[in-house]
């Protein structure tokens, strides 16, 4: 399509005006907001929405950074992914383990490993009282390295990136 040069210039000069516009919005979205894909089997979805301001809540799917430990490292890596996993325990809720049974407010969440995969021995995670701003995080896949062990532990604010809600 050919136009004319006195319809060119004008459509030039307002694409040259809105641009700014519609770039401010997109960009302060995308400072509290992604796009992830999943890697693991721990979660059924395979690509995510993060939003890092959401509210978290109970069963809420969270993002996190994996504590700096030798077992995260022997099976992620030396700069291992954010982990993604369900919110099954808020502060002041109370974990206690029975045998390889995690509870939370005495009902039963989880049965804890012995081993990893790689046959690593796995640490009982915290039990007590879950602290304010912490949470203890887990999914149902029966291999993920999650709150039931010491090595992910709870779940504390400054390790969080964010909350998310599965898309595919």
């Amino acid at each position: 399509m050919n136009l004319p040069l006195r319809f060119k210039r004008p459509l030039l000069l307002l694409g040259v005006v809105l641009l700014p516009l519609a770039w401010a919005p997109l960009d302060a979205f995308s400072k509290n907001h992604a796009f992830l894909i999943n890697a693991s089997p721990s979660l059924p979805n395979w690509a995510f929405w993060l939003d890092k301001d959401a509210q978290i809540t109970r069963d809420s799917l969270i993002f996190f950074e994996p504590p700096k430990s030798e077992l995260v490292e022997t099976h992620f890596g030396k700069e291992p992914q954010m982990f993604g996993k369900r919110v099954l325990g808020m502060p002041g809720d109370v974990v206690r383990h029975e045998g390889d049974q995690v509870f939370i407010n005495g009902k039963p969440i989880a049965t804890r490993l012995k081993k990893t995969s790689l046959g690593i021995s796995l640490a009982k995670g915290p039990q007590g009282e879950i602290p304010e701003g912490c949470f203890y995080a887990g999914t149902g896949h029966p291999r993920g390295l999650d709150s039931r062990y010491a090595e992910i532990g709870f779940v504390c604010a400054r390790q969080i990136m964010g909350s998310g809600r599965a898309i595919l």
